[in-house]
């Protein structure tokens, strides 16, 4: 892809080349006077992308402080309004998917049908969004008092902050932005420091709908900066959400940095998924199921397939299966649409990646396939397939990258979704089975602890309809579909007396 590309979102301020940091909303036209900067290059080859220069601590506080100021006008403007601006930004977005889409798959090395799949999830959460604003709905309860009606309604929060994660960089804002923004929130988003690039061409792509429709300074805002930056906006008291991706480790830190103000957190952290084979599968389907969860974005998706958990009347057919179909796997530049697999996000990642393979031989793994760095320049790996048990300390534990484990079980469906429950996270699950009974179980209190359960389709690849998030260090946030909006506001409950005399609840009496 020529440099000329990125331009159509980055061009007026040259960030290609030496470009000035971006501390806050486009529509501004203001830029970081840091010394400091990043360097962004791109995983497909790691060759130099751009320099960025980060916003600094007194540049921040200014974003925040134009942020509060914003939301004061932006509550005011009717909620079905606010739609429409976003349906109008989700426009924007189905101009620019394929170029925007380039953008992702160069920054963060997914293939181009994932890239253009994320933008995708930006429009669908816009229209979702749009259609919200009418839907904002409170209930009316009836009182026990003569006279009296009660009802309750939903305010916005004011400044909702956004920490999103590399591996989707421009979609989990998207999510939370957008659904705030309707809902009379403003936002602040805080991007990886591995893919700010795309952060600011978003922000450069809504640019002339702000501008188009008048909207006050500060509705959407971007902070491009360590992590310092990052701490500061979990301990912002002018901050009453905080929307963080991203791992366990971080998502502690910001939860207890948010809890110690009495803030509110959406934490959506990592990710230890398993698919479930039962006796009663369709293989030929599972089998794609499996294969996409395991290698798609590189095994970087936090709802990536980490553990198959195989009834041992399959095990042997499907591992024949995985090992004749993985040699297959095309990789290479994800702008290649023939390729399967793009690289990891940088050279960390693959030594982690090298390190977990070592480790979970050493613990008593049995590496079937893959497991070593691809003989191709950037941070490509062979996707490894390894039997493993299910306590074994690599198994425990998320890695982002394709290592696939294949754990045996034997019995009933009980037996499996115990060890798919044996671990500390609970993001997203899966069972193949043609038996209704399996599927009930699974589905039920008894069954998978995950906040994502399903059946005869991947763990991977969530429909923005539905609420996203997980359970225990998942974070237990939603984001997203069906009532997810509710975090992003406070609710009021309301009592009118039109009786035209005063009367306690529970038939308390006072009088003097």
């Amino acid at each position: 892809m020529s440099q000329s590309k990125y331009h159509i979102y980055l061009s007026a301020q040259g960030i290609v080349k030496n470009n000035p940091g971006f501390c806050t909303g486009l529509h501004w036209g203001r830029f970081s006077l840091s010394a400091s900067k990043i360097d962004v290059h791109s995983p497909i080859d790691n060759s130099f992308l751009a320099s960025v220069q980060l916003c600094t601590h007194e540049e921040y506080g200014q974003v925040i402080e134009a942020a509060e100021k914003a939301f004061l006008k932006w509550r005011k403007v009717p909620a079905p309004i606010r739609g429409d601006i976003v349906r109008q930004i989700g426009l924007e977005f189905r101009e620019n998917k394929q170029a925007l889409a380039e953008l992702v798959t160069i920054e963060t090395g997914k293939t181009i049908s994932e890239g253009l799949g994320e933008v995708q999830e930006i429009i669908d959460i816009c229209d979702f969004a749009c259609g919200l604003s009418r839907q904002l709905y409170g209930l009316t309860m009836h009182s026990e008092r003569m006279g009296h009606r009660m009802y309750e309604q939903y305010h916005p929060l004011g400044v909702v902050g956004i920490i999103s994660a590399f591996n989707f960089p421009v979609a989990v804002w998207a999510w939370n932005a957008m659904i705030a923004a309707v809902c009379g929130n403003v936002s602040v988003w805080k991007p990886s420091q591995k893919t700010p690039l795309t952060a600011i061409a978003c922000q450069n792509i809504i640019g002339d709908v702000l501008k188009a429709n008048n909207i006050p300074e500060g509705v959407f805002n971007l902070v491009i900066g360590d992590s310092g930056i990052g701490e500061k906006m979990a301990s912002d008291k002018r901050i009453p959400l905080i929307s963080a991706t991203g791992s366990t480790a971080m998502g502690k830190k910001v939860g207890q940095a948010v809890a110690a103000r009495l803030g509110k957190s959406i934490l959506e952290l990592g990710g230890n998924n398993a698919l479930i084979v039962s006796p009663n599968s369709d293989l030929k389907m599972a089998i794609k199921a499996i294969v996409f969860g395991a290698v798609g974005t590189a095994g970087q998706r936090c709802t990536s397939v980490r553990r198959l958990i195989i009834h041992e009347r399959q095990y042997e057919k499907l591992k024949k299966m995985l090992l004749e179909t993985y040699p297959k796997l095309k990789i290479g530049s994800p702008l290649d649409k023939k390729n399967h697999i793009g690289p990891l996000i940088d050279t960390d990642a693959v030594n982690t990646f090298l390190n977990v393979i070592d480790q979970v031989q050493k613990e008593g793994g049995k590496l079937l396939y893959g497991g070593i760095k691809a003989s191709t320049e950037g941070n490509y790996v062979i996707p490894a397939l390894v039997e493993a048990e299910n306590h074994f300390e690599c198994v425990q534990k998320e890695t982002f990258g394709p290592i696939l484990y294949l754990i045996k079980y034997k019995g009933k469906i009980e037996n499996a979704v115990t060890l798919q429950n044996e671990v500390s996270q609970g993001l997203s699950s899966a069972l193949f089975t043609n038996n209704l009974a399996e599927a009930e179980y699974f589905l039920s209190a008894e069954g998978s602890d995950c906040g994502i359960a399903n059946i005869n389709i991947g763990t991977s690849g969530a429909e923005i309809g539905g609420a996203f998030g997980g359970e225990k260090e998942t974070g237990g946030g939603r984001e997203s579909g069906s009532d997810a909006w509710k975090a992003y506001m406070r609710r009021q409950t309301n009592t009118i007396n039109y009786s035209g005399k005063f009367e306690l609840a529970q038939g308390i009496v006072f009088e003097f």
